[in-house]
């Protein structure tokens, strides 16, 4: 299967069976290469390499063009980490934020960089990254381009998942099924606050009601998922706290967080909030984003 442009792409693929990474031959994007290859071979998927243009308005046949020996360099560094995945790549004549929204559109997972310099890579306003982030139909990894390598070789053997609610139960079903696959610990964690100032004396038994209705949120919202993954050991913790600095601050010690992102339809521009936000900026792992239909 071919491309407008003449570049082999991918096969669409059934859900679940491809995972989609984002490349410019940036050291970012090669950071994001070795999650995607890790992962791909964690799910027994097709690794699925994209190239896309940087911006609108680009000649169709120059980045095609510049493409091909990024392509096959990156191609063979994922071939010698992991001989035994099925590999394609893909140079695609459209901006790249549209190529990995689109060619991820039924992937198990798409996986970007941060911190680079252009292309995918990048968390400014506007960035690739970003809209990616802000559209994406399947869940995203995002790699975070700060980690530290011995950090990220020791690992915690942990997954985060901040929870709302049983609205998020997408992302739920996503960090047990991760969870069971890594043999990782998972912490779910669900934090909320006070749309008032902090209780006096005359409102603790009120605070004391919120905090017990907000404490069973955790095992309300995952006991579904408890029984279909025994595997998995789980700690729940409801949270008096910011939810976005309160999963920032546990990231430090996690190998991965995951959050749902709530699509509106029929809502423009970028539709993350706030602690996806947060954590797309200042996480110290790895975020995950899953979308969920509100």
């Amino acid at each position: 299967m071919t491309n407008a442009a003449g570049r082999e792409t991918a096969p669409t693929g059934t859900p679940h069976s491809r995972v989609i990474v984002g490349v410019d031959g940036s050291e970012s994007s090669l950071r994001a290469l070795e999650q995607a290859v890790d992962v791909a071979r964690r799910y027994g998927a097709r690794l699925e390499i994209v190239y896309g243009r940087l911006q609108e308005g680009h000649d169709a046949s120059a980045p095609v063009d510049a493409a091909d020996s990024v392509l096959d360099s990156i191609a063979g560094q994922a071939r010698g980490l992991a001989p035994e995945l099925d590999i394609v790549t893909s140079a695609l004549a459209e901006d790249a934020a549209t190529a990995l929204v689109r060619q991820g559109s039924d992937a198990r997972l798409t996986v970007v960089g941060t911190r680079g310099h252009g292309g995918f890579t990048g968390l400014l306003l506007g960035s690739v990254s970003l809209r990616v982030a802000a559209h994406t139909q399947s869940p995203l990894l995002v790699v975070r381009g700060d980690q530290d390598v011995a950090r990220t070789a020791l690992g915690y053997d942990r997954i985060l998942l901040g929870l709302e609610s049983d609205a998020d139960s997408p992302a739920a079903a996503f960090a047990f099924e991760e969870a069971a696959l890594r043999k990782a610990r998972l912490r779910v964690v669900h934090a909320w606050t006070l749309s008032r100032p902090a209780p006096t004396e005359e409102t603790r038994d009120d605070f004391a009601q919120r905090a017990r209705t907000e404490g069973s949120v955790p095992s309300f919202a995952v006991a579904r998922l408890r029984e279909e993954h025994p595997e998995v050991e789980v700690d729940l913790d409801s949270v008096h706290g910011a939810p976005a600095r309160t999963l920032v601050e546990e990231s430090v010690t996690a190998d991965l967080v995951v959050v749902a992102v709530h699509r509106r339809k029929g809502r423009l521009g970028l539709q993350l909030g706030p602690v996806a936000h947060a954590l797309l900026h200042h996480a110290h792992c790895p975020v995950v984003l899953v979308p969920v239909s509100a």
